[in-house]
């Protein structure tokens, strides 16, 4: 059943216009009234509705059953990543919205390629909140992770946080999968470094902040592999998958 985000309240027994964008995918996929759809809003459950009106740039449901269904993992992840170059950045969102990522926080590394002005960042927030709010609608999931504001890295690890954040470093002697399977389920920040990785003062900063120092394995990965990769290993170890 096709599923959908509205950022409106949803209530059983609502007859509501859709928003353009669903509007148009629904009139491309040719579905008709007397269709039935899925919509959630992201504050949690989702609704099975009906369509009652299907035009060209305009759509209507009305809405017939909630359901208190939720796909969240039981452990709060964020995403703490270095702002890699060219799209690789809608890949990472995508991808760590459909394993079950809370939190995506960009950060200017040293070694970032991207720079963002003010302006260019405004346009980029609004670009990757369409990325988890289509990969929420892909994924299953009906509650939209949160998207934090591009921070410098020497601004956001000064910040204390209430719970653990973890460095992917190649240096680390200890793996994520070795220190995961000794460990409960808990909150956790992941922090992955741009294309070439975290400066060594960077990652100094890091450990003098009480940052946990972990490795993916003896291979190097890309900067759009590693955060996957470590979010896979977590929801493996702890129950997520």
């Amino acid at each position: 059943m096709p599923r959908f985000h509205v950022a409106q309240p949803l209530a059983i027994g609502l007859i509501l216009d859709l928003p353009q964008e669903v509007a148009h995918h629904i009139h491309v996929v040719r579905m008709g009234p007397g269709d039935t759809l899925t919509l959630f809003n992201g504050e949690g459950g989702e609704y099975t509705a009906v369509l009652t009106d299907v035009q060209k740039k305009r759509a209507s449901a009305e809405i017939k059953v909630f359901t208190p269904r939720e796909a969240e993992l039981p452990y709060a992840i964020t995403l703490a990543q270095a702002l890699p170059e060219a799209s690789k950045m809608d890949w990472i969102i995508e991808k760590a919205v459909e394993l079950g990522v809370a939190t995506v926080q960009p950060l200017a590394a040293r070694r970032c390629v991207v720079r963002l002005s003010a302006e260019r960042a405004g346009k980029k927030l609004a670009h990757w909140q369409g990325v988890i709010v289509s990969a929420s609608e892909q994924s299953g999931r009906n509650r939209l992770a949160q998207l934090a504001e591009p921070m410098e890295f020497r601004d956001w690890i000064g910040q204390h946080d209430l719970h653990k954040r973890v460095l992917l470093s190649p240096r680390a002697t200890e793996s994520l999968a070795d220190w995961a399977r000794h460990q409960p389920p808990q909150a956790l920040t992941i922090m992955v470094g741009p294309e070439g990785g975290f400066s060594d003062e960077e990652e100094a900063e890091a450990l003098r902040q009480g940052a946990l120092p972990l490795s993916i394995g003896p291979r190097v990965l890309r900067t759009e592999t590693a955060a996957l990769a470590a979010v896979a290993v977590l929801n493996a170890a702890w129950g997520g998958m």
